[in-house]
């Protein structure tokens, strides 16, 4: 007796999973990738991605990137830092007015910061931050966030016309492990923003 062969439309639904296994796979890795890889260089403006504050106090997470920023600004990367992120509900203040504050008590003068304070996601921050660079005819940022965000952040950016640079949070081998749900969930955010705005 002949084997009996699976049905077309099933054949196709194999199909279709094993290519999105693959495209999904692929697409972990290069979250994973790109959170590996620091491309800081000279830019037109170093962009800090918001996090949560608490009264008016950055959390861990967003002091992080702060002070990784402050950095990279002290290396001499760029003449101007851009802080981002709207208020939250029950919130006084904006998550960039509280990293302005931060990086103004560690010596960066006004003149070298701007601020995006409207965006409550990624994307609604990248739109404010990219109408900043084209009203001052700048091309070229370099992003700085958690290492996971930043594939999301890039990919994001470049469809609005930025020129995108990204430096991680230096985080760890360790804690980057530990926080592997992260890299899973921009793996399937990464395609989304390739789609549409996310």
């Amino acid at each position: 007796m002949e084997p009996r062969r699976p049905p077309v439309l099933g054949r196709y639904a194999a199909r279709t999973a094993g290519v999105l296994a693959v495209l999904w796979a692929a697409t972990l890795l290069a979250v994973i990738a790109t959170g590996l890889r620091d491309q800081a260089q000279r830019t037109d403006a170093i962009v800090v991605m918001g996090a949560a504050q608490y009264r008016g106090r950055p959390s861990p997470v967003l002091r992080a990137r702060l002070d990784h920023a402050l950095q990279l600004w002290e290396r001499g990367l760029s003449p101007r830092l851009i802080v981002t992120g709207g208020t939250n509900e029950g919130d006084t203040a904006s998550e960039a007015a509280v990293s302005r504050a931060y990086l103004s008590a560690r010596g960066v003068p006004d003149s070298a910061l701007l601020m995006e304070t409207e965006g409550r996601s990624t994307s609604q921050s990248l739109r404010g931050v990219a109408e900043l660079l084209e009203g001052r005819r700048l091309h070229a940022a370099l992003f700085v966030s958690d290492p996971y965000h930043l594939l999301r952040v890039k990919v994001l950016a470049r469809r609005l016309g930025v020129d995108a640079r990204t430096s991680p949070t230096p985080i760890g081998a360790r804690r980057m492990l530990r926080r592997w749900p992260e890299a899973v969930t921009e793996s399937i955010k990464v395609p989304m923003a390739l789609l549409a705005e996310w």
